[in-house]
């Protein structure tokens, strides 16, 4: 049962860091398209998109660098990991433009940072 939970927890921080990256390239892509092409934006920066994904990152973050931290009993990366999602929390809260951008790509890349700490730390 242990080993199968490590198992999921592992994988759920690999779905972490992809996840990540995608959101990046989301944004970025979305930022880009709207700006330079005018096209888009109804789509690409839909608020629902940002929700969800903020929902999906807490889920996934809380789930397996909390389990990490009991694990391994190092705090750092679910602190990391935190303050990646308080970020991108503050990112839904700016609007859409160049300081949504950078909070939400700042926000992802604290968040992947951390599921490869929390990788590591748990090997």
């Amino acid at each position: 049962m242990r080993r199968a939970l490590i198992s999921i927890r592992d994988r759920l921080d690999r779905a972490g860091v992809l996840l990540s990256g995608l959101c990046a390239v989301h944004c970025l892509a979305g930022l880009l398209l709207v700006s330079l092409l005018g096209f888009g934006g109804e789509l690409l920066l839909a608020p629902a998109i940002h929700e969800v994904g903020l929902a999906l990152a807490i889920v996934v973050g809380v789930f397996t660098l909390g389990l990490g931290v009991l694990r391994h009993g190092d705090p750092a990366p679910l602190a990391v990991g935190a303050a990646g999602i308080v970020l991108m929390a503050c990112a839904l809260v700016v609007g859409h433009g160049p300081r949504e951008a950078l909070l939400t790509i700042a926000g992802v890349a604290l968040l992947a940072v951390a599921h490869i700490r929390n990788l590591r730390r748990a090997a």
